[in-house]
């Protein structure tokens, strides 16, 4: 199975979620576009060091929006260009940025999720405005019938917002993420096994 990594805006911590995801999944991970460095690759070899990794469809020098880092490089990026690597199991898909984030004129990074055929994850961080920017994500999420597995939420506990914005999109919190000083391959074992026993709860549909 293909999951889907995306969030309400660009620094909510879908790489760190992926390498959760990859270790609660024991899943692959690719990271489609990947613009500037250090890379997200390099971040999940060093946090899940035994997962395998493939190698970017596009790995962009300009640290921007894909379409803008693109076109500084003469490229044209369209979601037909890419082919989901082969894996022996399932795999973590990583999105660039938010999911409205463009790849060209008139296409998103969101697109891709249904051009690969993946189950979607919604990661957000809590912060003055993130209830707008959560619901109005979840609300592009479903104009393009893709109705996420659930939402992970990373960084300070906020009560009130997790619970307006769960009750508005009826989604499962799979997972809270506690602001963390040092993150180290261990804390990535230790949320990933929160997350089985969170999936384990829910009864939530992977397949």
């Amino acid at each position: 199975m293909n999951y889907f990594v995306t969030a309400i805006h660009t620094d909510s911590g879908k790489t760190l979620i992926s390498a959760i995801l990859c270790e609660a999944l024991q899943a692959e991970y690719w990271k489609p576009i990947q613009a500037g460095t250090p890379t997200d690759s390099d971040t999940i070899r060093s946090l899940a060091p035994n997962i395998t990794i493939h190698p970017e469809g596009y790995r962009l020098q300009m640290p921007a929006s894909p379409h803008a880092a693109a076109r500084a490089e003469g490229i044209t990026i369209k979601r037909t260009d890419f082919t989901v690597p082969k894996t022996s199991g399932d795999l973590i898909i990583e999105g660039a940025g938010g999911c409205l984030v463009p790849i060209n004129d008139s296409e998103f990074v969101i697109d891709l999720a249904s051009w690969f055929q993946a189950k979607v994850i919604l990661v957000a961080n809590l912060y003055l405005g993130s209830i707008n920017h959560t619901l109005l994500t979840y609300e592009a999420l479903r104009s393009r019938n893709l109705t996420p597995l659930g939402i992970i939420f990373n960084g300070p506990e906020n009560t009130d917002s997790e619970d307006i914005i769960l009750r508005h999109t009826g989604l499962p919190c799979l997972l809270r993420i506690a602001r963390e000083e040092y993150v180290t391959p261990d804390t990535i074992k230790h949320y990933a096994e929160a997350l089985r026993k969170s999936i384990h709860q829910l009864a939530v549909n992977w397949y």
